[in-house]
């Protein structure tokens, strides 16, 4: 019988990032996973996931995290994940704004047995800053004549 890789990927993401339950990186992720776009301070293995997501809910507390689609090849998992939260706390050395904001990454992960042990990804910080407003929208594109 075949792994689920996104049922695992899916209660991996409930209960680390949307819960914050950091004992779910231990049952979930390789102790030597290996994160190939680190966030700022971001440890090796299991204990820098346990930074990200620390780091991610001091921001936003409330954070909801949803997988919107996913598919499956071979051992590997792409996902297009949407983040949702109100943002209370300190993000990248930037203060509060108490600004909601929704933002998008996509993600491949690469599977051992039934634990992450890979991730590639992409996260729309540029979206997320404009929402926060720590940069200012782009102005709109000037029409073809």
């Amino acid at each position: 019988m075949a792994t689920d890789y996104a049922a695992i990927f899916q209660r991996a993401i409930d209960e680390a990032f949307s819960r914050g339950d950091l004992k779910a990186v231990d049952t979930y992720f390789m102790p030597n996973f290996i994160e190939h776009e680190p966030g700022p301070g971001q440890g090796k293995g299991r204990e820098g996931v346990k930074i990200i997501i620390t780091a991610i809910r001091t921001a936003f507390p409330d954070l909801r995290v949803t997988v919107r689609d996913s598919g499956v090849s071979g051992d590997k998992l792409w996902a297009r994940v949407e983040f949702s939260g109100t943002n209370t706390g300190e993000m990248m050395g930037k203060p509060p704004t108490g600004k909601r904001a929704t933002f998008e990454a996509l993600d491949c992960v690469r599977f051992e047995g039934d634990k992450l042990a890979e991730h590639w990804g992409a996260i729309d910080m540029f979206g997320l800053l404009i929402q926060l407003g720590h940069i200012p929208a782009p102005a709109p594109p000037v029409p073809i004549q």
